[in-house]
């Protein structure tokens, strides 16, 4: 039987309270798995549960993955290298109607290198549930257009700096259904910038990493949420 170490901890990241994580970590011959996310996040219990379901699911999936990858090396005759899965989430800002979050992950499953991902995740304290950033706008279509032009040159003057003045072919300005939004506020009241994160390939190549550009809400941005939520938003 293969030696399993699985820890739950609160650890501190510092100081105050709020810089407190919940922390899961599982260990076997097989595959390694971290899970953590803000206390801020445990203290609501709709949040907690989610976030629980989601670190039992993935870890299941992790574990299977490795218990398939290593009787695959077996039968092929080649070294296994374990899985991995590591995942952590942060507070992006805590406003009186939202807690936004973020999330990082990095998926290692036997090949030349893992693949990381971004995630964007608001709790609704009003209507008490999870919502994706972008289901706060009237549509996807919408929130493009209102960002569209600043995000691509944004974007484009990123993608110069990182590749020394050029611009490679892959270096496009993907769609905003293809990115990563999180909301995040400067004075914690109201949301008043908004995160476009492009993960690896869809901006350039595995080596550039993620691009992440930051825009202030502008009139636009605030004209493309619906209705119910633009009371929590605030133009910069």
């Amino acid at each position: 039987m293969r030696k399993v170490m699985i820890a739950l901890v609160l650890a501190s990241v510092g100081a105050p309270a709020m810089a407190q994580t919940v922390t899961s970590r599982a260990k076997t011959a097989d595959y390694q798995f971290s899970y953590v996310y803000p206390a801020a996040a445990a203290r609501i219990a709709g949040l907690k549960a989610w976030l629980d379901a989601d670190r039992a699911r993935m870890q299941a999936k992790t574990a299977r993955g490795g218990t398939a990858g290593r009787r695959h090396a077996a039968e092929g005759g080649y070294p296994y290298n374990a899985y991995s899965f590591d995942k952590t989430w942060k507070v992006v800002t805590d406003t009186p109607r939202f807690l936004s979050l973020s999330g990082d992950s990095y998926n290692f499953t036997g090949g030349a290198h893992g693949m990381p991902a971004s995630y964007g995740l608001l709790w609704d304290k009003k209507a008490d549930r999870r919502l994706e950033p972008k289901a706060v706008f009237t549509s996807v279509a919408a929130l493009q257009a209102a960002t569209r032009t600043a995000y691509c040159a944004r974007l484009k003057a990123e993608q110069v700096r990182r590749n020394e003045g050029h611009v490679s072919s892959m270096n496009t300005c993907p769609p905003v259904k293809n990115l990563t939004v999180l909301l995040g506020s400067t004075n914690g009241r109201a949301l008043d910038r908004i995160g476009l994160i492009a993960d690896a390939y869809l901006a350039g190549s595995y080596a550039e990493g993620a691009y992440e550009v930051t825009l202030p809400v502008t009139r636009a941005i605030v004209a493309a949420v619906k209705p119910e939520y633009r009371g929590a938003f605030a133009v910069r």
